[in-house]
């Protein structure tokens, strides 16, 4: 029988000097994470110092980065979502360059510590198991090598499987927080972003495996795979947008190597019907990031397209994804892991896909990356990359004509002026 305390008495368990952890996105135990704010307001007990903190994307809740709160927690994260960006820039918080699949080996082996994890579980099965639900990211290896996890129960949690389920056993405290999970809400598509999805739509061949990634473009490219047959998904995350291509057969995963007939993502994105979809759902299958962007594992399955964007791209084809110059603005991510993977994959086709040209009128396409710009994919791994205007393959390329290729689809406005600095 699970004895529950309140937030409260849990955030009691920190010490100072503690790495916290805890999932990305709809997994974020908020209750808790609250709870550990409000210590560091009250100062009862012993006071907190010193607590660095690490996740992945999240959303929401982070005033544990607020100015007030230097000296008491520090932000050491994966991945720069949006409500931690300024703080980040600002000096509030720090950034771990890497690729996703490196975290866990990054936990195990001690490079970044680990003493407290924060969940939000799924009620227990009758064998004494929860759910991570939607967001496993690391988080088996985090609590193996925690001194302290603690869990908010929280029945709106979907019971998922595969790396996601955790044997009470390895819970040190529990806090039952009912609470209906941080939906998302797709943002409509723009003329741009169809076309885009065109394009891409376009090199996928039937029998590919999937990498699907947040944005309008990925849901763009999901939109226009109707005419496809025997689809699978080897994914970061995927949302509600696979769940049409699912129920209509299009998706089946009947032509992965690994995994197959496997839904297969390390954290999902998206509304209570992607929630629900994936309850109790067998063909889903939630693993850690250690699995989910192993390049090794990736490449298994053939026809692998991965589809992932940038900030900017050079004449060469070196890509920013990161950062806007020396400004972090997201990360790495998994973008390095999918197009290892999809490069080494039987027929494999890795893809980026990006605007042309910001909403400032600002080329995405340059001559030379901005200086203090962070190279996240490499000139020697880039293959296709698609833009509204067109797709272009580099592959076997010289830089001159690899130059050519990236002006063609570069936006019209900006060709002459990149041809000129081309061959100044």
């Amino acid at each position: 029988m699970i004895q529950y305390i309140s937030a409260d008495e849990a955030a009691m368990l920190v010490r100072s000097g503690d790495h916290i952890h805890w999932p990305c996105v709809s997994g974020a135990p908020e209750h808790l994470i609250e709870a550990l704010v409000r210590r560091a307001d009250r100062g009862d007990g012993q006071p907190l110092r010193d607590i660095t903190i690490s996740h992945f994307y999240t959303e929401g809740y982070a005033d544990y980065t607020l100015p007030r709160y230097r000296g008491i927690f520090h932000l050491d994260s994966f991945f720069v979502g949006a409500n931690v960006r300024q703080a980040t820039q600002e000096g509030n918080a720090d950034y771990i360059p890497c690729s996703l699949s490196e975290t866990p080996r990054m936990i195990a082996s001690g490079a970044v510590g680990c003493d407290v994890v924060l969940l939000m579980v799924s009620p227990p099965d009758s064998e004494g198991y929860v759910s991570l639900g939607t967001s496993v990211d690391y988080m088996p290896e985090a609590i193996e090598r925690a001194r302290i996890v603690i869990a908010q129960v929280n029945s709106y949690v979907p019971y998922t499987y595969g790396d996601s389920r955790i044997h009470t056993s390895r819970i040190s405290a529990f806090v039952r927080h009912d609470v209906p999970l941080r939906p998302a809400a797709p943002s409509p598509l723009s003329d741009t972003d169809i076309a885009i999805g065109r394009h891409c739509a376009a090199l996928i061949p039937d029998g590919a495996t999937l990498q699907i990634g947040i944005g309008n473009i990925p849901t763009a490219v999901l939109a226009q795979l109707d005419g496809h047959r025997d689809l699978g998904i080897h994914s970061e995350m995927f949302s509600d947008s696979v769940i049409p291509l699912i129920e209509k057969g299009i998706i089946n995963g009947s032509r992965k190597h690994t995994d197959p007939g496997k839904h297969v993502a390390m954290f999902l994105k998206g509304s209570q019907q992607l929630y629900d979809f994936a309850h109790r759902n067998t063909s889903v299958l939630m693993r850690s990031v250690g699995y989910t962007n192993n390049p090794a594992v990736i490449a298994s399955n053939p026809r692998v397209v991965a589809l992932n964007s940038a900030i900017q791209i050079d004449l060469s084809g070196q890509v920013c994804s990161d950062s806007i110059g020396p400004r972090i603005f997201s990360g790495s991510g998994g973008q390095l892991d999918f197009i290892l993977g999809a490069t080494y994959s039987d027929g494999g086709i890795p893809i980026i896909a990006m605007p042309s040209i910001t909403a400032k009128g600002i080329s995405k396409i340059v001559p030379t990356l901005t200086p203090g710009a962070g190279v996240v994919t490499p000139r020697t791994l880039v293959r296709w990359v698609v833009t509204e205007q067109g797709a272009v393959n580099l592959y076997g390329l010289s830089l001159a004509q690899r130059a050519k290729a990236l002006i063609s689809i570069a936006h019209p406005s900006v060709r002459e002026q990149l041809e000129k600095e081309c061959t100044a």
